[in-house]
């Protein structure tokens, strides 16, 4: 299927899933992960009607923001962001997704002309192989980013593990809700934290149902030309 229909169908499964949980469609962002497409797929997303594309490696990033400069979509960085990348990319995102350490913090800090929409990445599902903070340590984190002029934090991220028990999915999206309310509870004034950016292809509806603002989607969306993994 082509782009438009992907998404005309990704749509509709939001809606339902909006339905049933009592939110609006509204309150959702779609990002196409265009991190294992070309950059012509990628413009067919924007022609679909996406505004906001997601990468997660320096070169992919810079490589689809100078083949589609006059489209002029919202980037998303959403892959572990190495400290001595942050440069390369600094003026070319609007969002970064995974800040999980102060080094990160305060490579950003130096290198960013203005404050910076970011997310704290959190792994609420405890895996090993996966990247972000527990738990217990987001709002200690939280509260001394306060001194980072240049950082905002737009919300938390995570991933949950990719299962069909869709109640362990379900526990890891919860959760981060649940954290999101903690960390607005500091009152922070570079801490907002209105948004929440979880959900993959996988499990996308079910993020929507417990509160996500931004689902992250590649395979459903826009495909996927190198067999890469899941997004």
């Amino acid at each position: 299927m082509d782009v438009k229909s992907n998404l005309r169908h990704i749509h509709d499964r939001i809606n339902e899933a909006c339905k049933r949980s009592g939110r609006t469609p509204e309150e959702i962002s779609v990002i196409a992960v265009t991190k294992y497409v070309s950059p012509e797929r990628a413009r067919e997303a924007l022609d679909a009607g996406i505004r906001h594309l997601g990468e997660n490696r320096d070169a992919g990033l810079l490589h689809k923001c100078e083949m589609l400069k006059d489209e002029r979509p919202v980037w998303h960085f959403i892959g572990t962001l190495q400290t001595r990348k942050v440069k390369a990319i600094i003026d070319h995102v609007s969002y970064i997704h995974s800040l999980d350490r102060l080094s990160l913090a305060d490579e950003i800090q130096k290198r960013a002309q203005k404050p910076v929409d970011c997310f704290v990445q959190v792994n609420t599902s405890l895996e090993p192989s996966k990247h972000g903070m527990a738990t217990d340590e987001v709002l200690p984190f939280v509260k001394k980013l306060s001194a980072y002029e240049n950082i905002k934090i737009a919300g938390l991220m995570t991933m949950a593990p990719f299962t069909d028990d869709e109640a362990v999915i379900r526990s890891c999206f919860r959760q981060l809700r649940e954290l999101r309310g903690e960390v607005q509870k500091l009152d922070q004034w570079n801490a907002p934290c209105s948004e929440l950016s979880m959900g993959m292809s996988n499990d996308y509806t079910i993020a929507v149902e417990e509160g996500a603002t931004f689902v992250r989607i590649g395979s459903s969306l826009v495909g996927n030309e190198t067999g890469g993994g899941q997004s």
